[in-house]
């Protein structure tokens, strides 16, 4: 921490500790089990389960064996999700604190234990030829409540490895983990940051959570300092981080050659049954029409009077005096209201989960970054750092959008099919920021507040749509660089990031040179070709929210459908039966027209400023 003259701490608003955060402001993680001894006890539990499980090795060949195993396997998988979910929320609300550090750990490690006792499945199903398994269901009509599941094991059987090979591979799946552990704990727990000064000289804490709210803060001194601030803390680690995701698509590059796939995107969509070609007609269509996002970036450099627009320039307002703040229980409100066109039963169960302490509201010392939505079986949980922003309506709006796609399948299908793909995980929660957006826009006749509330939609196409596809095609080039057998260094890194930055954000935005670290806080490149989902979601919730208001009930009919369809179809089929084809790229145009067409009013609302 900077000390000096200008450095006025006492006026730095203080982030609470965890045990200093009011109860109704924090998620009830007693509703997954009351006590932490109770959540031992279920660990002995899922134990023992797999340990029944693994009984069954040899066995599947008979059906009412083949049976007895799925249904099995679905209890266990549903304590395990609980076990695994209770220690996850322990650790996320507090990353400093020890036991929820320890329960992270057991519990990833219960987990690679039950798949490595389970690896025999894949194998032993994939044995029994079609018309055997054909047979078996008409013998054993219970089986029909898995045969989606089995199906998807056979779906996949050029890449399933002989028993033994599958257990070893299980077996090291919390090695296999230990980048995206390590590079956790180093962001959430270990790093910190100096503070950030405001044009007062007054200092204010800055951490991962707080950061974007000094990004739209119209204070650009304050945005100077605490964009230099983080990177300059990221600097710090950048080898680290660097070996770390060098480690990550190594792992990755490791399951998909010895899973006998062609690559590792490959390996990534095939697991939730994309085609490669959806990732990469979504890149060609953003490129096709980066024009759009060129030409925005030069109105908001004309509407905030700026010599130059920097990287630290793009989250502030471009409005004058529209710097909106959102209290907590009015975005509880003004979500409800924006859902209503989704019927009673999509907002009572909302209601619910706002009365019910589903939400962990604020940010705390130690609490993970970010937000995000937990689908347990008891009920969803949000994880927020709300900070009374628009944004944070919004995000408010997106999390629970997911939680609401995770009650609905839960309600709606079978614990083995209840889980949706990661494909479709980003079109619920968009859909109801769209309708949000479509809702406040609806009730303004304010002219500076109806450009404000576009100038926030307009980045929500930014880094939703553009930026999201630049990640993506970042995490492409990572990947077959390393393909090609070269190592991922800081130096590597941060050529091609800022190479990608220069080209989607084009000539009118100085790159400045600290964003060429930004990939080494993006928690998502540690993942699997997850951020793609971000932009072909953001496409389709687009179709589906313009549907739902033009058409009514046909629409919201069929929308409640694709809710609560869970797994029980592959991904582009369930968004086929809502109404919107992710086989073309037409979705990923449409909205980028839409961007357009929103871009035409901005202008023309600027003109009165």
């Amino acid at each position: 921490m900077k000390e000096g003259k200008d450095c006025k701490m006492d006026n730095e608003k203080k982030i609470p500790a965890r045990s200093d955060v009011p109860k109704e402001n924090t998620w009830a993680v007693e509703d997954i089990f009351a006590t932490d001894q109770e959540w031992k006890m279920s660990c002995g539990k899922v134990r023992e389960m797999a340990q029944e499980a693994a009984g069954y090795a040899g066995k599947l060949h008979d059906p009412d064996s083949l049976l007895a195993f799925c249904r099995l396997k679905e209890e266990l998988t549903g304590l395990m999700r609980d076990v695994s979910g209770y220690a996850s929320l322990c650790h996320d609300q507090d990353t400093t604190a020890p036991r929820g550090q320890e329960m992270n750990a057991r519990a990833r490690s219960l987990w690679v234990e039950c798949e490595g006792l389970l690896a025999f499945e894949g194998p032993e199903i994939l044995t029994i030829g079609e018309e055997e398994m054909s047979a078996f269901y008409e013998r054993q009509p219970g089986l029909l409540d898995y045969r989606r599941s089995i199906g998807e094991i056979r779906r996949r059987k050029e890449h399933v490895l002989a028993p033994e090979l599958e257990k070893l591979l299980a077996d090291a799946g919390e090695m296999a983990d230990a980048p995206q552990t390590v590079y956790a704990m180093l962001c959430n727990a270990d790093l910190t940051f100096a503070p950030a000064l405001d044009e007062r000289g007054e200092a204010h804490e800055v951490t991962e959570g707080s950061f974007l709210s000094f990004m739209e803060k119209n204070d650009r001194k304050l945005r100077k300092s605490a964009f230099e601030s983080l990177y300059a803390g990221y600097e710090k680690i950048q080898n680290t981080a660097a070996a770390l995701l060098n480690a990550q698509v190594n792992q990755l590059k490791f399951y998909a050659r010895n899973c006998r796939y062609e690559d590792t995107m490959q390996a990534s969509l095939d697991a939730t049954n994309v085609p490669v070609s959806v990732y990469q007609n979504l890149i060609r269509a953003v490129h096709e029409d980066i024009g759009y996002l060129h030409r925005y970036m030069r109105l908001r450099k004309k509407l905030m009077g700026v010599e130059e627009l920097h990287m630290y320039d793009l989250y502030a307002p471009m409005v004058p005096d529209a710097d909106l703040e959102v209290p907590f229980d009015r975005a509880k409100q003004d979500v409800l209201d924006a859902v209503s066109v989704l019927g009673e039963e999509y907002r009572s169960v909302l209601q619910q989960g706002f009365q019910s302490r589903w939400i962990d509201i604020y940010e705390n010392r130690g609490k993970r970054s970010g937000a995000y939505s937990s689908g347990q079986r008891v009920h969803p949980y949000v994880l927020l750092n709300y900070n009374n922003s628009l944004d944070s309506e919004f995000t408010l709006a997106h999390e629970m959008g997911h939680a609401m796609h995770s009650w609905f399948s839960n309600r709606y299908q079978r614990p083995v099919d209840s889980r949706y793909r990661i494909f479709v995980a980003e079109v619920a929660s968009t859909c109801n920021e769209a309708l949000l957006m479509r809702h406040l826009l609806g009730r303004t006749t304010d002219r500076r507040v109806r450009a404000s509330l576009i100038n926030y939609f307009l980045e929500q196409f930014r880094t939703t749509l553009y930026r999201q596809t630049m990640f993506a095609e970042f995490e492409m080039q990572i990947n077959a660089a390393s393909q090609r057998g070269e190592c991922l260094t800081r130096e590597m890194l941060c050529r091609m990031y800022r190479e990608l930055n220069c080209f989607y954000y084009g000539k009118d935005v100085k790159v400045d040179s600290q964003i060429d670290l930004e990939w080494a806080r993006i928690p998502h490149f540690y993942y699997n070709f997850y951020v793609f989902q971000y932009a072909t979601g953001f496409s389709a919730a687009m179709a589906l929210s313009e549907r739902i208001l033009s058409e009514g009930e046909p629409a919201v009919r069929d929308y409640l459908a694709f809710l609560s369809g869970g797994c029980s179809k592959d991904p582009v089929s369930l968004l086929q039966g809502a109404g919107v084809d992710m086989r073309t790229a037409e979705p990923v145009r449409a909205a980028l027209s839409l961007f357009a067409s929103l871009l035409d009013e901005m202008e023309e609302l600027a003109q009165g400023f």
